[in-house]
């Protein structure tokens, strides 16, 4: 069966540039390029085609596209991650950097993340624009299924936005996102949590409610601490 745009799938590719992996959700792909990262899971991914979860020129290749098949495509930049744009290089003051600002380094202002390409003085120059802007790119896709199940939907959202792997309970309409503990330390996940909502009412009409739970356990005092506290002493006699 062909995709078509609208369709929820799980999604397995490898994205290069000049021919080196720069991206991929295949382990062994991964380990031959020596980016493998011991804090990310290797698995396709969520997302619907059409909806901008991938850039648009991988976006575009999926429709059509035969479940288990092999397939590449060639990405323009702007069909990627866009043209560079030389507006988006900047002078900062470097004061403002924790670090003293070196060529290469990666900085970040405020919610603008760059790099650094030089430094004059008390300044330094900054490149705003993503690292692969203005590439040609290159990905290898397999489309693995189509998802049905809404909770496979839904935590398939949440690990596209978050980068977390949350349990879920549906039951007439209400889904339940159990929360991990100090998840509100996360800022990722604060920026990512009305995405999400809006998401999954967008794309999975099944779902009525969210309702986020985040449970306290009261710390458990170990027996050798508790075995130290002094024993409450009696009150003396008149």
């Amino acid at each position: 069966m062909a995709i078509q745009e609208g369709d929820i799938i799980r999604l397995n590719y490898t994205a290069r540039v000049d021919g080196d992996i720069f991206d991929t959700t295949i382990e062994a792909d991964a380990e031959e390029a020596g980016i493998k990262s011991q804090q990310k899971t290797y698995e396709p991914i969520v997302v619907r085609v059409g909806s901008g979860h991938v850039i648009p020129g991988l976006d575009e290749a999926l429709i059509g596209k035969e479940i288990g098949e092999n397939y590449s495509v060639d990405v323009p930049p702007e069909k990627g991650f866009g043209p560079h744009n030389k507006d988006l290089v900047e002078s900062v003051n470097a004061t403002q950097f924790r670090e003293k600002p070196k060529v290469g380094m990666r900085v970040q202002t405020g919610e603008r993340e760059g790099v650094v390409v030089n430094v004059v003085g008390k300044r330094a120059v900054v490149d705003f624009n993503h690292p692969f802007a203005g590439q040609d790119l290159a990905y290898t896709f397999t489309v693995e299924g189509i998802v049905e199940d809404v909770i496979e939907k839904a935590q398939g959202f949440v690990k596209l936005f978050s980068g977390r792997d949350m349990e879920m309970v549906f039951i007439d309409g209400n889904l339940t996102i159990n929360l991990p503990a100090g998840i509100n330390y996360d800022r990722r996940w604060t920026m990512a949590r009305g995405i999400v909502v809006h998401q999954v009412f967008e794309f999975i009409p099944e779902v009525q409610d969210i309702v986020f739970v985040e449970t306290f356990h009261r710390p458990v005092i170990p027996e050798e601490e508790a075995a130290e506290e002094p024993a409450e002493t009696e009150p003396a006699e008149e």
